[in-house]
């Protein structure tokens, strides 16, 4: 197997600051003999400059298809928000370049749709950033539910809160309440904690949705500005899994002062229930507890210490680093262990299902009300 070191630019790489600093940065430092990032583009060339002299990278390009196109990079990461990820990952592909690209994969279904085309047309290894299936409490609990803890599973209730997407927000990310980006709480801290859900539980396989609005501004923290918003801040999911098993989702902005994720499955022969700090189960760290049998009281079940030794101690930096390890045996192998652009798609195509539920049941909604003020 070649060991030769797999050469990284990053498109949209601070050194201090934002999720690829956060997360990325140490995730790849914990694969030092597997990746070397070699350079950075961002959105001008001067800051490319410092944070290439902040971080000792060999090359600071001076735009992205400066990037794309140099012999020097073998894998284009992508971390940058949502609504550039099309052109950018567009010119990666067209590169000949093998892709790393946050999720969301695109602005919405039809950009991921073309974005997985061309992947596959190029042949190259084409990562999305699903991480949540990696996180090591995550592989606890599927082996858990595999070994019978819980018995048939019965039902999976999941209760999160977005952080954002409520009625405040900062200058920075106030892009999140415009629905038209494509980075709203539905497609972000929801659909990657469904991710989780269903690799542990299995596909979503019927649903019915509604989101609501309860903001219609949202005031900027860090001046003190009143903006209009249109994306929803509650979501209400209900439906069934492939399994038979009932699924009940509820996703809210903001932060709330209880439990901001509450994952519980419930089983035949016992209880599993998962919490976190917030609704983005990529990031948190995963507290599990359960209960089986004659017991009637939950105890702590987490993963033995071995699962987290060598990884960051940041679990969004250990979970990406996780994707990051199959990405490196895919591109050396041709194995095609990591999550694709085709499962991007599929998980596009979910939010899509829960979006136009949504938007169906308004209209019947809409119509109804119509002819109760006509009689």
């Amino acid at each position: 197997m070649n060991k030769q070191k797999i050469r990284i630019g990053f498109i949209g790489l601070n050194p201090d600051s934002h999720w690829a600093a956060a997360a990325h940065l140490p995730a790849l430092r914990s694969l030092s003999d597997d990746f070397e990032i070699i350079g950075v583009a961002n959105r001008s060339y001067e800051s490319s400059k410092k944070t290439a002299q902040t971080l000792n990278l060999p090359l600071a390009f001076k735009d992205a298809q400066s990037l794309v196109s140099s012999s020097e990079i073998d894998l284009v990461v992508v971390t940058v928000k949502v609504p550039y990820h099309f052109d950018l990952v567009s010119a990666a592909l067209n590169a000949g370049k093998h892709v790393f690209c946050e999720w969301p994969l695109g602005n919405g279904l039809v950009e991921g749709r073309k974005l997985a085309a061309l992947a596959r047309q190029k042949g190259v290894i084409a990562a999305i950033g699903t991480q949540m299936r990696y996180a090591p409490e995550v592989t606890y609990l599927k082996q858990l539910i595999a070994d019978g803890y819980v018995g048939k599973v019965l039902s999976t209730t999941l209760i999160g809160a977005g952080g954002s997407w409520g009625n405040e927000t900062t200058a920075d990310l106030y892009y999140l309440h415009d629905q038209a980006n494509g980075a709203t709480m539905q497609a972000i801290p929801l659909a990657h904690t469904l991710v989780g859900l269903t690799e542990v539980l299995g596909s979503i396989e019927q649903l019915s949705a509604r989101m609501l609005t309860q903001f219609d501004q949202v005031r900027l923290t860090d001046t003190g500005v009143l903006k209009l918003k249109n994306a929803q801040d509650q979501i209400l999911i209900h439906g069934a899994l492939k399994s038979g098993a009932a699924l009940s989702v509820h996703y809210r902005g903001g932060i709330t002062r209880g439990t901001n994720l509450l994952w519980e499955i419930n089983g035949t022969a016992g209880d599993l229930q998962v919490t976190g700090e917030n609704g983005h189960g990529q990031i948190v760290q995963l507290a599990i507890r359960g209960a089986r049998g004659e017991e009637k009281e939950m105890k702590t079940l987490m993963p033995p210490a071995s699962a987290y030794s060598g990884w960051p101690s940041f679990s969004g930096a250990r979970n990406v680093g996780h994707l990051y390890a199959l990405i490196a045996e895919d591109i050396r192998t041709g194995s095609r262990k990591a999550p694709d652009f085709e499962d991007g798609v599929a998980l596009h195509e979910l939010v899509d299902r829960i979006e136009k539920s949504s938007q169906e049941r308004k209209e019947a909604w809409m119509r109804s009300d119509d002819k109760d003020v006509e009689s």
